[in-house]
């Protein structure tokens, strides 16, 4: 057997540097034995989680934000948060340690700023996704139309207002976007357009269909409730037979009688699972 890896695969700088600032923060708390929250699950990678939730870490949710007392440190996800949600977190007696990704910051004060102007903002994305819950909360503190439209079939049903803007998730899928985009200005052909697709979720998009032409088989791994880890997995089914798996155990067993094996992974799984992963492949081989 040969496995072989796409060139660009796993943790993204914004989960990246979500983790690490969990990781310094657990580690720093060692001797002060302070309660540390995240915001929200950190990541979608449920082998992360309870990783860190063994060590300490605990969730918070919107509904539960009086649990962190005194002193308490609360994590921002990279997914970000409502403005809203910010104020409460600063007006209580906790440590707000901001780990949102530089590239959701920039969609917020894209928000923000125009809707200022009066703008309408459009959200092309998952209405249920933390990110667009975040941006959206930016947009209605100057209380203009918002819209989240996750398809083609949503852009066309809507009315676009004569000033607004188009905002995407990061992890959108491109061609749905451009989709989007179209329909919307052909509605509205002075409808601003701001293409926020991360460079992350495009790479590993073309990463993988590079890989797809020398394997017999790719395994796609992440948590199956990320939005990106999904979208490898769709693509990656529509050009040989593929398989999503969370973690190294879940392989279907067909995979290990293939010549070749490829291997890629969502921008939440850590290399010690794609390791774990190939090892696994190796440890069975015929």
């Amino acid at each position: 057997m040969k496995v072989i890896r796409a060139s660009v695969l796993g943790y993204c700088m914004g989960v990246r540097r979500a983790v690490d600032a969990a990781e310094k923060s657990l580690q720093e708390n060692e001797s002060f034995h302070r309660e540390i929250y995240t915001l929200g699950p950190l990541i979608h990678n449920p082998t992360v989680l309870k990783n860190l939730e063994d060590r300490g870490l605990k969730v918070l949710t919107k509904e539960n934000l009086s649990d962190a007392g005194d002193s308490s440190i609360v994590i921002i996800r990279a997914h970000g948060t409502t403005p809203v949600i910010m104020r409460r977190l600063e007006q209580a007696s906790v440590h707000v340690v901001d780990a949102t990704c530089p590239r959701v910051h920039l969609s917020q004060k894209r928000a923000a700023e125009w809707s200022s102007k009066g703008y309408a903002v459009i959200i092309a994305g998952d209405r249920n996704h933390g990110e667009v819950t975040s941006i959206i909360g930016f947009a209605e503190e100057n209380s203009v139309k918002t819209f989240v439209v996750q398809n083609a079939d949503d852009a066309n049903k809507i009315s676009v207002p004569e000033k607004a803007i188009l905002i995407a998730q990061t992890t959108f899928s491109p061609n749905e976007f451009c989709k989007i985009a179209e329909i919307l200005q052909s509605k509205n052909n002075k409808i601003e357009v701001f293409n926020s697709i991360c460079s992350a979720t495009l790479e590993r998009q073309n990463a993988l269909k590079q890989l797809a032409g020398q394997v017999d088989g790719i395994l796609v791994i992440g948590g199956k409730n990320s939005a990106n880890t999904r979208r490898l997995f769709e693509t990656a089914a529509s050009l040989c037979h593929a398989a999503l798996i969370e973690n190294e155990n879940q392989i279907p067993s067909e995979f290990y009688e293939m010549g070749i094996v490829g291997i890629t992974a969502g921008a939440s799984t850590p290399d010690e699972v794609i390791d774990k992963t190939e090892k696994e492949l190796f440890s069975r081989k015929k």
